[in-house]
């Protein structure tokens, strides 16, 4: 087998994780390198819930069957629920699922002055931030991670909340003044976890993916999309997943979040197969009510 192509979009967050692809393919003793795919979501500046889910990824996944790539790199968390049976996919080591708050003055989200602007577009986050603070001015947020923290750094913003993966991936940890725990502020479903795919029928790039994968992380993040799925929600539904893993027991929590912020169904399961853990925590959010804001 010849080199590998791996498809990525082109922000220096994507070729960041098709990097890290890159380099276990290398390590595993398969030669790889990038190619870039310019996707509909690269040429809009509208936010994400209106230009549509998988926005970030279909033209990458279009480069890999028309044959143009052999592995193809998304942040799980943007790609549809729907299953791709065209698709071979494995999750490889996730980072820092948490969600990270950038803010100017080293400020932390209770230290704001009342009224502050926070800048983001995530349904999810907006609710989950007008319940810990209602007197918050949400702004709408898209961009690159640089373009985001220039809001803050140009004062134009006074916060911005980015996914605390992103920021390490691309070596800006620090940058981040307060990271919040999954329990108080809930991570989008399978956020920080790669899924690398590969077409089900190219026996040698299977082989070459399938020694990327994590179990456990796998699992986890499995179980965090399920519930995503079950409850028919897009990626950019108020809907957010936690999950952790010890001894073969996963941990599930998940939660739906009027925007407003008025209202939260949360809900925990444990059990040892990620699907139907995910099919049962969506089943408990609606009994529940969840469906009223979904």
């Amino acid at each position: 087998m010849g080199t590998l192509l791996v498809a990525t979009r082109g922000s220096d967050l994507a070729q960041a994780q098709a990097n890290i692809v890159r380099r276990g393919l290398v390590a595993a003793g398969y030669p790889a390198e990038l190619t870039i795919v310019v996707t509909a979501g690269d040429m809009s500046m509208a936010p994400v819930e209106r230009i549509g889910v998988g926005v970030f990824t279909a033209a990458i996944r279009e480069a890999l069957f028309k044959g143009e790539a052999d592995v193809a790199v998304h942040s799980f968390k943007d790609l549809p629920t729907a299953a791709e049976p065209r698709a071979h996919l494995v999750v490889p080591v996730r980072e820092d699922p948490r969600e990270a708050l950038i803010a100017r003055d080293g400020l932390s989200l209770a230290q704001l002055p009342r009224g502050a602007k926070v800048g983001t577009s995530a349904p999810r986050r907006i609710s989950q931030l007008k319940a810990m603070r209602p007197d918050l001015d949400i702004r709408p947020l898209r961009g690159n991670i640089n373009t985001r923290m220039a809001r803050v750094t140009d004062g134009e913003l006074d916060a911005v909340v980015l996914a605390f993966a992103g920021l390490k991936r691309v070596g800006l940890e620090n940058v981040a003044t307060q990271v919040f725990s999954a329990e108080e502020f809930m991570p989008a479903p399978a956020q920080g976890a790669l899924a690398v795919e590969c077409r089900v029928d190219d026996e040698g790039a299977r082989e070459a993916v399938d020694k990327l994968i994590s179990p456990d992380d796998a699992a986890c993040a499995w179980a965090e999309r399920a519930a995503l799925a079950a409850l028919e929600a897009g990626c950019t539904a108020p809907v957010a997943a936690s999950a952790t893993i010890e001894g073969g027991v996963i941990t599930l929590r998940a939660g739906v979040f009027a925007l407003d912020g008025s209202q939260q169904f949360v809900r925990t399961v444990r059990g040892t197969d990620p699907h139907s853990l995910g099919a049962e925590v969506a089943a408990g959010l609606l009994e529940d009510g969840a469906a009223q804001v979904l």
